[in-house]
């Protein structure tokens, strides 16, 4: 028998942004999946409510693929499926699973046992940030979360910064939301005048706030970012 395939189901990045982030066939694909690994089973039936799935959800298998049980290395369960020829779903608690998400060790194993994974269309907030920032697309890298340690986080963005000197490379990363306006507040501290920042907080929702300009403009004029998901790229 044939095995099934992963899709990797992309879900909204804020609230009431469903309109803008599901697409036709990812409707239909999640219309046609009745098994999912997810992150959270809360926020994953509650997407699914968004799309506007058709099947009763009681009807579905959710595979919990949270923080406390991902570390036990038993992958047998969310493959079984799969293994029986049934197409299965991974999604995360925002944008696209497998991009900054624990889903990526999901994908992984896939591969290993000779699985077809298949991505669907929909929102990364990596990806809008970069097309908004205006700053080099052709070479760019994310970093992820920056170190918590105030000395390491220095010494981090002061080689980001030089990275993208030398290089001409756009540099993206993230901090926890309620990390945000220190993080800010110590780019702008240490940044050279002409470093290019920008900020992408709230992508895809009803205050979406996109900045991109000099350190120097910066300090003139700063948003509040505290407790608010946000993206910052360096060019």
């Amino acid at each position: 028998m044939p095995y099934g395939t992963l899709y990797l189901i992309p879900v909204p990045l804020a609230d009431a942004a469903a309109a803008a982030s599901y697409t036709p066939y990812l409707v239909q694909m999640m219309n046609a999946i009745d098994e999912y690994i997810v992150e959270n089973e809360k926020t994953a039936r509650k997407f699914l409510k968004q799309a506007g799935i058709q099947r009763p959800q009681n009807e579905l298998i959710l595979h919990d693929y949270g923080k406390h049980v991902r570390n036990s290395g038993a992958m047998a369960d969310y493959f079984a499926g799969l293994l029986a020829g049934k197409d299965v779903g991974v999604m995360s608690e925002a944008g696209c699973p497998g991009v900054a998400d624990p889903g990526a060790d999901i994908v992984a194993e896939a591969h290993r046992r000779g699985i077809a994974v298949v991505p669907l269309v929909g929102p990364s907030s990596i990806l809008l940030a970069l097309m908004a920032s205006g700053f080099n697309g052709q070479s760019f890298v994310f970093h992820g979360y920056l170190p918590i340690d105030k000395n390491e986080r220095t010494r981090k963005i002061k080689s980001m910064e030089q990275q993208a000197q030398r290089e001409q490379q756009t540099q993206i990363f993230i901090e926890t939301p309620f990390r945000n306006q220190q993080l800010l507040t110590e780019i702008l501290r240490i940044g050279k005048p002409q470093t290019r920042l920008c900020v992408a907080c709230n992508l895809t929702s009803a205050d979406e706030l996109i900045i991109s300009r000099p350190i120097h403009q910066w300090k003139k004029e700063n948003p509040d970012l505290q407790k608010k998901p946000a993206i910052f790229l360096l060019f």
